[in-house]
């Protein structure tokens, strides 16, 4: 069942545990993990259990930076999301906080992701929507939003934003639904909204006035923990 409220715990908690449980419901193997948006911020905390984890990015200076900066990677490709290295079937989790949104060609992005993944696996996802105030606000002037995340570690916000449709909460249920995948956890949460300062805040809520609530100004961000099924009968890449 879909749980959409604003979580208990901040998405790198959530995510975190996500996967330890998943860990532990996969005793004695080694947990192949994929940072998908490894140029920023930082990964899971799995504690002790034995991980692979590889990351990919785009290949700009900043996140190769950034990517280049982190131990917990062991190995990692930067460049054309649509051509760098994700094998089917080969991770148990993949992690993508705040990808999907800043990507071109995202449907197609996620599609090589969930062809990635294993089945029964985790997708871990954190997205700004697009189908906000905040959305609309971060597109019209990406150069006012310098937002800094507190759960991600980095020295800025994530780079800006391209908003592709299946960016959103919507996009991404029906994505979900088209690929035959479950969407186990869901959340909405106003974070970057609020880190954005009092004067963004101030616009969207004008946004949504105007837009009469259709471009809703409680939300900026949406939380997901989707689940590839494991029967080889359903519709999945």
């Amino acid at each position: 069942m879909t749980d959409l409220r604003t979580p208990p715990v901040n998405d790198g908690d959530l995510f975190s545990a996500r996967a330890r449980q998943y860990a532990c419901e996969h005793r004695g193997q080694v947990l192949q993990v994929l940072e998908a948006g490894c140029g920023w911020g930082a990964g899971l905390d799995l504690g002790d259990r034995e991980r692979q984890v590889t990351g990919v990015d785009l290949d700009v200076p900043a996140l190769r930076a950034h990517t280049e900066a982190r131990t917990d990677l062991h190995a990692f490709h930067l460049g054309d999301l649509r051509t760098v290295p994700m094998p089917p079937r080969a991770y148990d989790i993949v992690h993508a906080p705040f990808l999907i949104e800043r990507v071109p060609h995202a449907e197609l992005v996620l599609d090589r992701i969930v062809a990635a993944l294993r089945p029964g696996g985790l997708l871990l996802l954190r997205l700004r929507d697009r189908d906000t105030a905040f959305g609309l606000v971060d597109r019209l002037l990406p150069a006012r939003l310098p937002v800094r995340h507190r759960s991600r570690q980095a020295a800025a916000g994530p780079p800006p934003a391209v908003y592709e449709s299946v960016a959103s909460r919507k996009g991404m249920q029906w994505y979900c639904m088209m690929r035959g995948l479950a969407i186990a956890e869901e959340y909405v949460s106003g974070e970057l909204a609020a880190e954005a300062g009092r004067g963004i805040a101030g616009m969207c809520r004008l946004v949504a006035a105007f837009s009469r609530g259709r471009l809703p100004a409680g939300h900026s961000e949406v939380t997901m923990v989707v689940r590839k099924p494991e029967n080889r009968f359903a519709r999945v890449i």
